[in-house]
């Protein structure tokens, strides 16, 4: 008895309209579904992580258009199986070829593509992992559109999970499932945007469970992480230790304590949680660091950046990097206590009203009212500076910042506001 295909495989979308994601290309009115209702098919690349979508936007552009679909590997299949393709286009019109891994095509498979690709006959979509400006030839690159896909979200893996459990035909709907709330939440996040991932561990937890009495198979959380091999970092019944983790990685920065930072984040690595990983840091970054150290706050958002595009495993490399900068960095919170002084004056004040001469002056009548008028244009003098109000009357005396100068760059600035405001305050006597 032939084994049955997978369930990614089974579930795979037969129309754009059942693709879940990547809604920026395939959304209505996007780029990809303009393609499929004008028959305006193009070759194009699909680069971005593994199971986020790409084999599955492939086979809905096929199954919306009616066209034939096979799948080949620029790597593993031979010239020999591109040439099958191409005459299942000559006789039928047209077939969209989707071809894994194109970075890896060589020169002898290329240059047989290539006249198919003028013609018509064939609709390339390769698929990579790779930058294909930098992996992917400028011949295949000048006969394609390029378009980037992204890690799904929670949601999307969520949506995508609960249409697999419901279908009847290619999912899961002939089993009774109960998948708990806690651990759904663990195969939407463990799998790291990777909807292939998510299906394929659901399946082998629902295959490898035994119904209870009631005939109904019950998936719990310790079922997922067996079948994904991550675990939760929400085990506890009220979800708590999720929080405590990322709060206990925060406060371990905050306290300048490397290895306690190293310790927590890798527990957020184990369990998979990448996005919220690179969440929190990016608000470390601002929130503890800020202006004592820029520099390294900026280090860490393009570390976060890197990561994010790499995905796990790799993704703990300039991970590692931003934990180590921003727990060992200078700290300070002055512009982040600012600009919460600035929101709680906004909230328990009424009526404040902009000072007249800072008012927009660029409209007939604005002179009649008074807006603009008086107003210093700080280029017309010395230094490009002269003193005036800029708060409204009843914050006048107000200063939210309040630097530390708990470093050179932060002392920095702090002694050029001192100087500022002396200078206002000397000019407005």
């Amino acid at each position: 008895m032939a084994q049955q295909k997978p369930l990614a495989f089974r579930m795979r979308p037969k129309k754009i309209e059942d693709i879940v994601g990547q809604q920026d290309l395939i959304g209505p009115e996007k780029i990809i579904w303009r393609m499929v209702v004008a028959h305006r098919l193009s070759s194009m690349i699909l680069y971005g992580p593994p199971g986020t979508g790409k084999t599955s936007i492939a086979s809905a552009i096929a199954g919306s258009s009616k066209y034939a679909f096979r799948s080949l590997n620029a790597a593993t299949d031979s010239q020999k199986d591109l040439q099958i393709v191409a005459e299942e286009a000559k006789m039928s019109g047209t077939v969209v070829l989707l071809l894994d891994e194109i970075h890896r095509l060589n020169k002898v498979k290329q240059d047989f593509l290539l006249p198919l690709l003028e013609s018509g006959q064939i609709i390339l979509i390769g698929a990579t992992t790779e930058n294909p400006y930098i992996n992917v030839t400028p011949a295949i690159r000048s006969r394609t559109q390029i378009f980037q896909v992204h890690s799904l979200s929670e949601e999307d893996i969520a949506k995508a999970i609960d249409r697999a459990l419901h279908d009847k035909e290619n999912g899961l709907g002939d089993y009774k499932v109960n998948l708990a709330p806690d651990a759904l939440q663990l195969l939407t996040r463990a799998t790291n945007g990777d909807l292939r991932g998510a299906l394929n561990s659901l399946e082998l937890a629902v295959l490898s469970t035994k119904p209870d009495a009631e005939g109904v198979i019950q998936i719990t959380l310790p079922v997922i992480e067996e079948t994904t091999q991550r675990q939760s970092l929400a085990a506890d019944k009220d979800g708590d230790a999720h929080y405590d983790v990322i709060s206990a990685l925060q406060k371990s920065i905050r306290g300048s304590d490397v290895d306690a930072a190293l310790h927590y984040a890798a527990r957020i690595i184990e369990s998979g949680d990448l996005p919220i990983l690179i969440r929190r840091l990016s608000v470390i970054a601002y929130e503890d660091i800020g202006l004592a150290n820029p520099p390294a706050a900026q280090r860490a958002i393009l570390a976060i950046q890197t990561a994010q595009s790499l995905g796990l495993p790799e993704a703990r490399i300039p991970i590692a990097n931003a934990v180590i900068e921003l727990a060992l960095s200078p700290k300070s919170n002055s512009a982040y206590a600012a600009m919460d002084a600035a929101l709680a004056d906004l909230k328990h004040s009424n009526g404040i009203d902009i000072p007249a001469h800072l008012r927009d002056a660029h409209y007939s009548g604005a002179k009649k009212l008074g807006h603009g008028n008086g107003y210093l244009y700080p280029h017309d003098y010395d230094n490009d500076w002269v003193a005036q109000q800029y708060l409204p009357d009843k914050l006048k005396k107000k200063q939210y910042f309040q630097p530390k100068g708990n470093s050179k760059a932060e002392q920095q600035l702090k002694e050029v506001n001192s100087s500022l405001k002396k200078r206002q305050q000397d000019g407005l006597k």
